[in-house]
């Protein structure tokens, strides 16, 4: 399993995909490319009718084996966001490293990678790949790595992210702030404060809060409203956060249980 941190500071645990499961992928994949090679070059035959001195040929020749070798890959990755036939049928996808789905840039990125470095022109029939696949702790190929990818299995349904619920009381001033500020690493950080502040002594809790409150309004620019506990404002920061992230979904699991802290008067 990998843990994924998303734009709105929601951990997601997916499981990564391995090499017997990805060479599996690979194979099926390569079947298909093969056919489509088979069928590109019949096809150039055809058109120069059998004259392979023609330098059309050559060019020709060349432009299919580009179109299989990288335009294949990339057109389904972009297409059906991280998947390909292969990968599809053994229910992997190509994810981001923040979980997100991947775009033509990405494929782009992993399919010219794929060419040179990890299978082919380079890779020594795919060796590159599985030797950096085996010293990654996320199987990740050059190819992810340059890209900023992860292939993981998508078979098992995922369970909603556990959301913040702000204090009424701090809704508006929550509201206001320009969250553009908040690093994913800060924002990460108080997540798991406010997920694990039930396990922590008060001492800790106050702590912890106070510097994580401290780190947050720096960033932010802003000053923390007085009167309230630490986990009152971290709670109602990442909540709008999350607030204007997420797309609405329903009755969410809370991300911690509120204190019994009364509002101030």
């Amino acid at each position: 399993m990998a843990e994924f941190t998303t734009g709105e500071a929601v951990a997601l645990e997916l499981p990564v995909a391995r090499i017997p499961t990805r060479a599996a992928a690979f194979v099926l994949d390569l079947i298909i490319q093969v056919v489509l090679g088979i069928f590109l070059l019949t096809l150039v035959m055809t058109v120069l009718r059998g004259d392979d001195s023609s330098p059309w040929f050559a060019t020709l020749s060349l432009a299919s084996l580009v179109a299989v070798l990288v335009g294949y890959p990339v057109l389904w990755e972009t297409v059906l966001r991280g998947a390909t036939p292969g990968k599809l049928a053994l229910g992997l996808r190509v994810v981001r490293a923040d979980g997100g789905p991947i775009d033509f840039r990405h494929a782009l990125t992993r399919g010219l990678a794929g060419a040179i470095v990890d299978f082919w022109i380079l890779g020594l029939f795919g060796l590159i790949a599985v030797a950096t696949s085996m010293c990654s702790p996320h199987g990740r190929r050059v190819g992810d790595v340059l890209a900023g990818t992860v292939v993981v299995h998508i078979q098992q349904r995922l369970s909603l992210p556990a959301l913040a619920i702000p204090p009424a009381w701090l809704t508006g001033w929550s509201a206001e702030l320009e969250l553009t500020g908040l690093p994913e690493e800060l924002a990460l950080a108080v997540r798991q404060y406010l997920t694990r502040i039930n396990s922590l002594t008060p001492a800790a809790q106050h702590e912890i809060g106070q510097a994580l409150v401290a780190a947050v309004c720096t960033r932010l620019r802003v000053t923390a409203p007085a009167g309230y506990p630490p986990v009152q404002i971290l709670g109602s920061v990442i909540a709008e956060r999350q607030r204007r992230s997420l797309p609405a979904r329903p009755a969410p699991p809370m991300l911690f249980p509120s204190p019994a802290v009364p509002q101030p008067r």
